[in-house]
């Protein structure tokens, strides 16, 4: 039988340039979401689609993301001694909703090194990959195990997939292959970020991807490429021509991506909108600054 998928790689070593000068003491994976930091979402999302281990790959100035998930024992006493066990017990909760294993990206040399340097921790396992930068809203059925679900049905690797708008495929990488009777889409060619005219579909790839222990030598074996960088798509490309296999899917939920400013900013909106305390004023509020800066604007 198909293992189930147990453990998950999050990435988390980056720079964080985009978001200068926030990130410059604080990690960007720590940058909230209304009040929650991107890097808990992401985790939750995890823990709910069944994943118990979680392998965070850091760097230097990182520490604030493993101390998020550990007790803050003097935190919780201030708490419960001044009558807010509500919020003690929600801060307990998040130390100990996943098994957290780190280790460190000593060198920036790309995704795939990132991931390799997971494989031990991992071991032959087949695992998740959440990338940081990317949120999938979906409370019903994290994206993540949608996933997971097509490597337990097929053994092969699953990555998600979303279609983009006519002249932006150079902004990620794409796939192109065969559909099958189940909407999923059988992987056959993969390009990143292809030149302006050159993309062979409009599927991009999104961060979130499943991916059998077959890809560990594939990763092992790939050769750095521009900037001196090992990049996980040429190890997909490997896997996608193999016996294994490689599928697109379709993930449902809506996505975000929080590693762009203003993808970051939308974000932070749509959390807020589904909260029952904020959702009426910050709808009055954002009627309100439209209103003005239109008027200001003439």
């Amino acid at each position: 039988m198909t293992p189930k998928v147990r453990k998950a790689v999050i990435p988390a070593a980056g720079l964080g340039t985009r978001f200068l000068p926030a990130t410059k003491a604080i990690p960007k994976e720590m940058l909230p979401i209304v009040d929650v930091p991107t890097i808990q979402l992401v985790v939750e999302e995890a823990v709910r689609a069944g994943i118990t281990d979680v392998v965070m790959v850091t760097g230097r100035n990182k520490v604030a993301l493993v101390d998020h998930f550990d007790h803050a024992y003097e935190l919780e006493h201030t708490l419960r001694s001044r009558g807010k066990a509500d919020v003690a017990d929600a801060m307990e909760r998040i130390s100990e909703m996943v098994r957290l294993i780190t280790v460190r990206q000593k060198t920036p040399l790309g995704l795939g090194h990132a991931v390799l340097c997971a494989r031990e921790a991992i071991g032959a396992e087949p695992f998740a990959l959440l990338l940081g930068d990317d949120l999938i809203d979906n409370d019903d059925d994290p994206g993540i195990g949608q996933l997971a679900r097509v490597y337990e049905e097929t053994g092969a690797g699953a990555i998600a997939i979303m279609e983009v708008p006519p002249g932006r495929e150079h902004m990620y990488g794409i796939v192109a292959g065969d559909w099958d009777d189940a909407g999923r889409l059988r992987i056959r060619q993969m390009v990143e970020k292809p030149k302006a005219g050159t993309a062979p579909s409009r599927w991009a790839i999104v961060g979130r991807y499943v991916l059998p222990p077959a890809v560990w030598p594939l990763l092992t074996d790939t050769k750095p490429g521009v900037g001196g960088e090992i990049q996980l798509t040429d190890a997909l490309q490997g896997l996608a021509a193999s016996d294994t296999g490689l599928y697109g899917v379709q993930v449902t939920g809506t996505r975000h991506d929080a590693g762009d400013k203003l993808g970051w900013l939308k974000a932070n909106l749509a959390y807020a909108l589904k909260s029952d305390e904020l959702r009426a004023p910050l709808i009055a509020m954002l009627e309100d600054m439209v209103a003005s800066a239109k008027k200001a604007a003439g």
